[in-house]
């Protein structure tokens, strides 16, 4: 009978120290507490691609934390994502009266989207849109992380091809064609005057040179000397 009582013992305070251990545990997990939603039900949408999404709406200090979580049902997609808003909507007076309605609004924005979480930065609900950004939701953060499209570079102008200048070619000198012979160059009159002198009888070169370099009283003397010479 000891034996059974002891082992009873045992059996019981292995149990106390194992209660005892979870209480442990979990209060330490009572200051990191998980964020839990203001309301039980949460707002369901589908967007255009028949995405069907939730939306959390949980206090994040004094922060209002809206998380949207989405997948598709489709075999051939079946992506599922999240992203999160902060914001701090209490600011908005007709907020404090119907908070859901808030975010009712804003779904209404989020189901135009083929993708929930690729859309405004910024959300403004109509019942606060004349309330400053601190009022409304942010986007703070999604998963999968999308990096955005990439730009595509402006196509430049390519220059029109020029077409090459012909440039022109040395032009070959003429060949003279067989049996003429080339032209001379023109005679002047200087040397055309010495060609005719020295054809003519030495009377007539003598009496022509006294007529061009003496005087008409003298050209007969100047002619007698100048053939006088020549002779």
């Amino acid at each position: 009978m000891r034996g059974q009582l002891l082992v009873f013992l045992l059996i019981l305070l292995l149990l106390l120290g194992a209660t005892a251990y979870v209480s442990i545990a979990q209060t330490n997990n009572n200051g990191k507490q998980q964020p839990r939603s203001l309301w039980d039900e949460p707002i369901r949408f589908s967007t255009k691609t028949k995405d069907l999404c939730t939306m959390v709406v949980s206090a994040a200090g004094n922060y209002t934390r809206l998380r949207v979580s989405c997948r598709n049902p489709s075999q051939a997609t079946g992506r599922s994502y999240y992203c999160d808003f902060q914001g701090k909507p209490s600011l908005c007076r007709p907020y404090s009266t119907n908070p859901r309605h808030y975010f009712t609004q804003m779904m209404w924005e989020l189901r135009k989207m083929k993708h929930a979480c690729q859309g405004a930065k910024l959300y403004r609900p109509h019942m606060c849109r004349n309330y400053p950004d601190e009022a409304q939701m942010t986007f703070l953060t999604s998963w999968p992380k999308t990096s955005p499209p990439k730009q595509a570079k402006p196509v430049q102008d390519l220059p029109a091809q020029t077409k090459p200048i012909d440039t022109p070619k040395p032009m070959k000198p003429n060949k003279p064609k067989p049996g003429r012979s080339p032209q001379n160059k023109r005679t002047t009159p200087k040397t055309l005057m010495t060609t005719t002198l020295a054809t003519e009888q030495p009377d007539s070169m003598a009496s022509h040179l006294a007529s061009e370099y003496c005087w008409k009283s003298l050209q007969g003397i100047c002619a007698y000397f100048i053939n006088w010479f020549q002779s």
